[in-house]
């Protein structure tokens, strides 16, 4: 390329282009338009209200959770229901929300290969990554080999277009016409709703890997935010998820906001859901606790020199507490090993087993205090940015 030759641009992706900036202009004009001159009906906002929830749960615990990361099993009539208000939400067919979901996951933060990575800007990652025909979006579904021979999927990526025009459409003016507020609902709970639960959905990949903290992993842009859970139906539980994705929930403490988790865990009370995936406590423990060694380590590195013995003896503090860390996980690594031969030999349920148990918590109890030892002590450091 000739140094004045500018890089092209991948060809717009007019589709895409058409239905993201329309919806999104259209609302901004019609909607107040219609409330300046008519005002909304309370059947209006009911209709935004109830149908963006089932948009954003149904993005959330199906084609999320239940297809691309297949952290639980669903009932048939689940899986239609999620499929239904997930078309709705005109979000792609399953097919190509999961398979560029996984890429998403593999190739977090890659420039080339992440569909929407975070180091590409806000813009990019939060819409741009749609309107243009990027390398990194092209289709591809050899990811996806446990959900292409699902019947229900394979007839929704055939006939999508067809199916999001007509629940999109048919929806609203059914319940508008009914309710004797064609306009108000059709506006509000048609175009708003639209526009709401797209971008919702959109600051996962944008907002959600700018703006939070990262107490379980620095290995990649995701943040936990609970602002942004409470706007996502739970997702905004982002650091947690990128580094534990095959779990069923993004909020794993039960004051965490996340509405798709107790939805989930709910369904499976009535069998309407199963194998609801978790990720082991110690495992858990284990990922924040070299998290907060790692902020230890850079919050004395920023010390100045007039506080060095202070420092030398925070920095012989942390290395202690490291080797115990260390001796820890071999404990866990024996106890474990010992609990599975001891299992593969029949002994489930005897004296010896409950033994091994004890064990095991006993060190995840013996985790969970160093990890408050080492909270307290970073709180008495030089106060830092927040994680």
């Amino acid at each position: 390329m000739l140094p004045s030759e500018k890089p092209q641009s991948p060809p717009v992706n007019w589709p895409a282009a058409i239905t993201l900036w329309g919806t999104l202009i259209a609302a901004l004009i019609l909607v107040p338009a219609y409330a300046w001159f008519h005002d909304f009906s309370a059947v209006a906002w009911a209709s935004f209200v109830i149908l963006a929830g089932l948009n954003g749960i149904s993005i959330t615990a199906g084609y999320h959770r239940l297809w691309a990361h297949q952290t639980y099993k669903a009932h048939p009539v689940v899986r239609f229901v999620l499929l239904v208000f997930g078309t709705m939400a005109v979000q792609n067919s399953v097919f190509a929300w999961a398979s560029g979901h996984r890429r998403h996951h593999r190739h977090v933060d890659n420039v080339d290969n992440d569909p929407y990575s975070a180091k590409r800007g806000f813009w990019f990652s939060h819409m741009g990554w749609m309107v243009r025909d990027y390398p990194s979006n092209i289709e591809d579904f050899s990811n996806i080999p446990d959900l292409v021979t699902d019947p229900m999927l394979q007839f929704q990526h055939r006939h999508y277009a067809a199916l999001a025009l007509g629940i999109n459409f048919g929806v609203p003016f059914l319940l508008g016409y009914l309710a004797g507020d064609l306009w108000g609902v059709v506006l509000l709970g048609g175009l708003a709703r639209l526009v709401w639960s797209h971008h919702t959905t959109f600051f996962i990949n944008s907002l959600a890997h700018i703006w939070g903290r990262r107490p379980y992993t620095d290995e990649n842009t995701a943040r936990d935010n609970d602002i942004l859970a409470f706007f996502t139906y739970g997702e905004g539980y982002h650091n947690y998820h990128h580094i534990f994705q095959f779990d069923y929930r993004n909020g794993i403490r039960w004051y965490q906001f996340d509405p798709t988790k107790w939805l989930i865990r709910g369904l499976s009370f009535v069998g309407l859901t199963t194998d609801l995936k978790r990720v082991p406590e110690f495992r858990i423990e284990k990922a924040r606790l070299l998290m907060q060694f790692k902020y230890a380590e850079r919050k004395l590195d920023t010390k100045g020199q007039p506080c060095s013995v202070r420092i030398a003896e925070m920095k012989a503090q942390v290395a202690r507490e490291y080797e115990n860390f260390t001796l820890a996980l071999q404990e866990w690594a024996r106890v474990k090993e010992e609990q599975f031969n001891a299992a593969k030999v029949a002994l489930e349920g005897s004296e010896k087993m409950k033994a091994y148990r004890a064990q095991l918590a006993a060190i995840e109890a013996a985790l969970k205090a160093q990890r408050k030892r080492l909270q307290v002590m970073l709180d008495s450091m030089t106060q830092q940015p927040a994680y």
